[in-house]
């Protein structure tokens, strides 16, 4: 039998069992948005604080418990720390850990230590980019006209590696597309989009769908449908139907081949466990067809992070 079946084999033996959990899938399942951190460590950490429900270790043999029963083979960490101790301390954990694929670090463009730092860090393979947006008290906007910030996300491109964006609201997603401009050949990954915050502005909002819209013309720009679920009036709500329109406006502009999925772990249990929001985004994904999921869930993850399979169920495709 080629290598090839033969991995396959493997995997949808894994699978099987899976698929007849409530929301699992068939489709190996990259999961491209958790965060790890570990609360017991000396110092603390700067996120979640310590009055947080969700203020316990998160590492990777805890998700993996969590995550597999539901097809993940691997995941992709992002940054949960503005400290670049913290990004060498995730990189130092994952290495021992092959269901974690890599890493969206944190470094600052446009300080001085950014380009020895970059050199640094891409010379290990798990690290796939750094995150940009409105976390930790900066400012895309305003950022995007420093020369110096431009400058570095040059360097980021021409390493080959990946920016992620934070907290999306119609000024954040008109930065991104002016460093898509000038900076076209950037891979940009654009985190909870569902989740944006909107102002009641009409103008506004209709400037935010133009802006996405020209950003769907770039096919280095990609969209995570992460941050989901919703709850109203203390019921979380499930059904695809409830999704499907906000859904429904971000895939018809980007596409199936530039939407990926992320959980959020640990953070989306301050909404739904990791069942309820990987059901929800199942059923309405699985409304798709086949390809689409396959897309979704997995190919479409290799394209937007350029990740490197660490074990036989991370090379099915």
């Amino acid at each position: 039998m080629e290598r090839r079946n033969v991995l396959k084999l493997g995997l949808g033996t894994a699978l099987g069992w899976a698929a007849d959990l409530p929301g699992a899938t068939r489709t190996p399942v990259l999961d491209t948005h958790i965060h790890l951190f570990d609360t017991s460590r000396p110092g603390g950490v700067p996120w979640p604080e310590k009055t947080d429900e969700i203020y316990r270790p998160a590492l990777p043999d805890r998700y993996a418990g969590i995550a597999k029963p539901f097809g993940v083979v691997g995941a992709i960490a992002v940054e949960a720390s503005p400290l670049l101790s913290d990004t060498d301390w995730v990189l130092q954990l994952i290495a021992q850990h092959p269901i974690i694929v890599g890493f969206v670090g944190d470094l600052v463009p446009g300080s001085p230590s950014f380009a020895p730092d970059l050199d640094r860090l891409h010379a290990n393979s798990l690290f796939l980019g750094i995150r940009c947006g409105n976390l930790w008290n900066r400012d895309l906007s305003a950022d995007a006209s420093n020369p110096a910030f431009i400058a570095d996300l040059r360097r980021l491109a021409s390493a080959g590696l990946a920016m992620d964006s934070a907290n999306p609201d119609p000024s954040l997603i008109g930065a991104i597309l002016r460093v898509s401009q000038l900076i076209p050949e950037l891979r940009i990954v654009i985190d909870h989009l569902p989740h944006a915050a909107l102002p009641d502005d009409p103008n506004r909002v209709m400037q935010y769908w133009a802006d996405l819209k020209t950003l769907s013309a770039n096919p280095r720009v990609f969209v995570k449908l992460s941050e989901i679920p919703v709850r109203e009036d203390g019921r979380l709500r499930t059904e695809a139907s409830y999704y499907r329109q906000k859904l429904d406006a971000i895939w018809d502009i980007f596409g199936e081949d530039r939407i990926l999925f992320g959980s959020d772990w640990p953070n989306s249990d301050h909404v739904a466990t990791y069942a309820e929001t990987f059901g929800i985004v199942n059923r309405y994904v699985t409304e798709k067809g086949p390809t689409a999921s396959e897309k979704f869930f997995y190919k479409n993850s290799i394209e937007a992070y350029r990740w490197h399979p660490r074990d036989t169920a991370q090379r099915l495709l």
